[in-house]
């Protein structure tokens, strides 16, 4: 791969690289960090990012695969986005959401019960996704108590579905095959068997395998009492358990399930919304359904900040409001409504608007999804699978399918070889996941997807040598 210099619009870093990496090491924590070697992990060191490229500190450049995660929509280094984020700044930094509002949340506020589906016009902002997933779930149990049915709380959620690193957010992820040492809330939760069309039994449809789907969630509500459940939260896709696409259909008949027992559907939209799958919600426009509660973060900034937002129904806000007032709806964080923040998605969304991006993925998703189809010619690959800009190859290690270490190697051995040829992907066990800059060119496809071929031929030969 040939290195490419840094570009120039700004210097590189003073500091010593491998002073850099040292601290690292002695210092930082990193997120899901291996506890039996964190210490002598090297995380990448990157320096600067232009587009859909990030450069690491030896001047190597790399097409971001992962978008950072699923999340730099519009690329990196805009400069109307950090002209926008200065201005707010010098303008005005911070205020207090408990007893005041700005422009930029007010302004932001309105946009995005805009362009959410049906009568989600109510929005709390919140620092994340994980933050996001826990409003959801906190106004699941507000309503229930505030129409006096204490018992009505269980959330049904899906294996493989991932809401969140907070107590109720972890709680709700069914992550099953991570090791997990932290506590959380089983009495909250129940969850559905695997929704993966991929796993489904030899000889079964897709059309047998969704009204299975479909089943388990009447069954499960049938043996916890409909008087006991209180929400369903789905992922339109389960992104993080490997870009899993239900059946077609599943949305939209586990909806209708939900409003025949009164049971309040979350739609998960931290990865799906803002331009992923080409709308700025995939619910209504791709799976044809007008939730209760939406969540959102992620592409709301294209990373450029932290924030995120939890989306309720009209319908339900009516039901939460009532006379008493020492009721107070006591949910909140300190960056809620970031006046900053705020500024950064409304000039994300005005971007997005004026360069037509959603359109721009909807024209280039055809050919991203057939050359990923063409990647199941390899014999280490399983299955692949996607929509819009998402993909995902799951490998097939020649050992035992279900040897997690079998898998674990196979992943490493794809990520190592992309990685070598200037390509990050993110590994996921035995699979790696992609969903690049929505800026995403057809020529750049095609050099993504290039090396992605080179990467599974050389992982092909590395195993039957």
């Amino acid at each position: 791969m040939t290195r490419h210099s840094p570009p120039p619009a700004a210097p590189a870093s003073e500091t010593d690289p491998e002073l850099l990496s040292e601290w690292d090491r002695d210092h930082q924590l990193h997120p899901w960090a291996a506890m039996d070697a964190w210490r002598e992990t090297d995380n990448m060191l990157v320096d600067q990012a232009r587009g859909i490229h990030i450069w690491d500190h030896e001047g190597k450049r790399f097409i971001d695969g992962p978008g950072g995660m699923w999340c730099v929509q519009i690329g990196y280094g805009r400069k109307r986005m950090a002209q926008a984020i200065s201005d707010q700044v010098m303008r005005l930094t911070y205020t207090s959401p408990w007893t005041t509002t700005t422009e930029p949340s007010a302004l932001l506020a309105r946009k995005i019960a805009e362009l959410a589906p049906g009568d989600l016009n109510n929005v709390f902002f919140t620092t994340g996704g994980s933050t996001a997933v826990d409003t959801a779930l906190r106004t699941v149990q507000f309503l229930n108590n505030r129409l006096g049915r204490p018992d009505k709380k269980m959330v049904i959620a899906r294996e493989k579905g991932y809401h969140g690193s907070t107590y109720l957010a972890s709680s709700v992820t069914g992550k099953e095959r991570d090791k997990n040492r932290f506590d959380v809330e089983t009495r909250l939760v129940h969850f559905l068997p695997d929704v993966n069309p991929y796993h489904r039994p030899a000889g079964t449809s897709i059309e047998a395998w969704c009204d299975a789907k479909v089943a388990d969630l009447e069954a499960a509500i049938t043996e916890l009492g409909p008087e006991n459940v209180g929400a369903f939260i789905a992922e339109p896709i389960l992104c993080s358990g490997g870009v899993i696409v239900p059946p077609e259909g599943y949305h939209r008949r586990t909806l209708e399930i939900c409003r025949r027992h009164d049971i309040l559907y979350i739609s998960d939209e931290v990865v799906t919304a803002f331009g992923r799958l080409g709308h700025w919600f995939a619910s209504e426009e791709v799976f044809g359904i007008v939730p209760d509660i939406i969540t959102c973060a992620k592409g709301l900034t294209s990373g450029y900040l932290p924030l995120g937002a939890c989306i309720i129904s009209d319908r339900i806000m009516e039901r939460m409001t009532g006379p008493d007032q020492n009721v107070l709806f006591s949910n909140g964080y300190t960056y809620s409504a970031h006046p900053v923040c705020c500024a950064a998605a409304l000039t994300n969304i005005e971007i997005m608007e004026d360069e037509r991006i959603l359109e721009h993925v909807r024209e280039v998703t055809p050919h991203f999804q057939a050359r990923l189809q063409a990647l199941r010619r390899f014999p280490v690959v399983g299955d692949v699978r996607g929509m819009g800009l998402l993909g995902c190859i799951e490998g097939r290690p020649e050992e035992d399918g279900g040897n997690l270490e079998a898998q674990r190697r196979l992943g490493a051995m794809l990520d190592e070889e992309c990685e070598k040829l200037g390509l990050l992907v993110r590994p996921l066990i035995n699979m790696a996941v992609f969903s690049p800059p929505l800026i995403i060119t057809r020529a750049q496809i095609d050099q993504m997807y290039d090396i992605l071929e080179e990467a599974l031929q050389r992982v092909t030969d590395r195993q039957s040598a």
